[in-house]
């Protein structure tokens, strides 16, 4: 039986909300029937009953109304996508089975069905906006204990301290280590008491959330609070620890009855996207890509292109196209200077680039400053080899000596034309750690928005050329 101090998680204004989607529902009909001026008829006055009715129990049945602190704007916007395309499925069915789709204006109704969820979404993201700011003010605030103070339990911490506006308030931990270690606080918060007190805890205060943050070996003390805290009326959440194997983008799958991890990036999209923009952008770009190759090769009268042998996905490797910028044969001189020139030794074993390199031509100075001589590198991303967006393309030297455990997670990917890298201090960056350390958080967190954004910020860095050499 669920104890008598199990609260009702459905607040007051979700209940208000659930009644006003319904409603704007089918005011918004009725509305446009008399915008469009369709003489209003015994049927649509059914519709709208109807539509009510399977609108209350659509939005509900979707879980429309949970609490959506911390999610994302999107999600939310698809589960009222599903629970309306729900709602249609049956207006449809309603209408083919008793043979009356006539009466109704098809143009109000096409209007109707496509632009409704996303009005009921505007409504939403004012609603969630306004909450946002109520709770940043400290009001309609959910407390919240997390079950177990290891990393985990204070990267949750960390993750709900980063969203004010979420209106989460951790209080403490449960942990073991109270016995063990005589540990009183973690992080700023203090320790509650031990695993097995929590129960009483929960008897004696109210708590709306209750984060399981253990590692999952620890099945015997999870199973446990979730045998016998889960009447106690707060809300009990497992944080999994798969954080661990460092692969954000990691999928639940299904195969059979068994629920498994796709640890392979989703990169379809990016595929889609890189093709789009290359073509574009070589399309747009053509002129001053036949100026670019007319000035290489009267320059000096050497090829136009250069390539490159670079890393890619699987660890491959390809070509890496650019326009040259340097003198025919300066391959072989790289061998000589770097012996004869200890400085330049340094430099090149550090950074694999010399910015100061004498090899360089004058029109190939000015490309590289401009960043101009990576565009044959959509060439590249066409055929497949690269991403317009990704990692830094390297060499196997590099690989091998400095990426080490990263090694599998960059040639899990595309390297890209443009980065994290290339976006932000650029060249200027001497610690080659660092730049692993960017190509990592960039793989682990890719998304469109993140390439989006990048684009952007290597458009403005090309302007104005700094850390290009």
């Amino acid at each position: 039986m669920l104890s008598i101090n199990l609260r009702e998680q459905s607040s007051l204004i979700a209940r208000f909300l659930h009644l006003f989607d319904c409603f704007l529902a089918t005011g918004y009909l009725s509305l446009l029937v008399f915008w469009y001026r369709v003489p209003w008829s015994p049927y649509y006055t059914r519709l709208v009953i109807i539509t009510f009715i399977l609108c209350f129990i659509s939005f509900q049945s979707f879980q429309l109304y949970r609490s959506w602190r911390g999610w994302k704007y999107v999600l939310e916007f698809l589960v009222i996508l599903k629970a309306w395309v729900a709602v249609i499925g049956l207006l449809l069915f309603y209408f083919f089975v008793f043979k009356i789709s006539i009466a109704y204006s098809r143009v109000v109704i096409l209007i109707w069905s496509i632009s409704t969820p996303m009005i009921i979404f505007v409504v939403h993201v004012v609603v969630r906006k306004t909450l946002r700011i109520i709770r940043q003010n400290g009001k309609n605030v959910r407390r919240a204990v997390i079950v177990g103070a290891g990393d985990l339990g204070v990267n949750l911490l960390k993750q709900v301290g980063s969203m004010p506006w979420a209106g989460i308030e951790v209080i403490g931990f449960f942990d073991d280590k109270i016995d063990d270690k005589n540990i009183n606080e973690v992080n700023g918060k203090p320790i509650l008491g031990n695993i097995a007190a929590i129960n009483g805890f929960l008897e004696q205060h109210e708590i709306d959330y209750v984060y399981i943050a253990l590692p999952m070996r620890a099945e015997k003390k999870i199973f446990k609070i979730l045998r016998e805290c889960r009447s106690l009326g707060a809300r009990i959440f497992l944080v999994p620890d798969l954080y661990v194997y460092g692969l954000h983008h990691a999928e639940i799958q299904s195969l059979g009855n068994l629920l498994i991890l796709n640890f392979n990036p989703h990169t379809e999209w990016k595929r889609s996207f890189d093709l789009i923009f290359s073509v574009a952008v070589l399309v747009c770009t053509l002129p001053l890509t036949l100026l670019i190759a007319l000035l290489v090769k009267i320059s000096d009268g050497g090829p136009v292109f250069y390539r490159h042998k670079r890393i890619t996905a699987a660890g491959k490797t390809f070509g890496c196209l650019k326009f040259r910028t340097m003198r025919v044969g300066a391959d072989r001189e790289l061998e000589k200077l770097l012996r004869e020139n200890e400085e330049l030794r340094k430099e090149w074993e550090q950074t694999y680039k010399l910015k100061n390199d004498p090899r360089v031509t004058t029109i190939g100075r000015f490309l590289r400053r401009t960043s101009l001589d990576e565009f044959p590198q959509f060439i590249n991303v066409i055929r497949g080899d690269m991403s317009v967006v990704g990692a830094r393309p390297i060499v196997g030297n590099e690989l091998n000596g400095f990426y080490k455990d990263s090694a599998g997670r960059y040639c899990s990917m595309k390297p890209g034309i443009t980065g994290p890298w290339q976006v932000g201090r650029r060249s200027n960056v001497d610690d080659y750690e660092e730049r692993v350390k960017l190509d990592d958080e960039y793989i682990l967190n890719y998304s469109l928005w993140t390439d989006i954004k990048i684009i952007f910020k290597t458009v403005y860095c090309m302007l104005k050329g700094n850390g290009a050499y």
